[in-house]
């Protein structure tokens, strides 16, 4: 299976994460907790998911020395 979707999900989702850290960083604003509401359900699994595609994006370390994914 090609995982380039997987891949290019996964890569979305943690670059919103980060630019969440990214605000709460240098602003102190949970992004959100504004929009889903402070610790909320469904800030909860945004948080998860963003945690799942940092684990999965680890991955990627083994394809960082130049070999080829195909």
């Amino acid at each position: 299976m090609n995982n380039k979707v997987l891949d290019c999900i996964a890569l979305t989702i943690a670059i919103i994460g980060a630019i969440n850290w990214g605000l709460i960083g240098f602003f102190s604003f949970d992004l959100v907790a504004l929009i889903f509401g402070s610790m909320s359900w469904i800030s909860r699994i945004i948080y998860a998911l963003v945690g799942i595609s940092g684990l999965y994006l680890f991955t990627f370390y083994m394809y960082a020395g130049g070999t080829s994914r195909d």
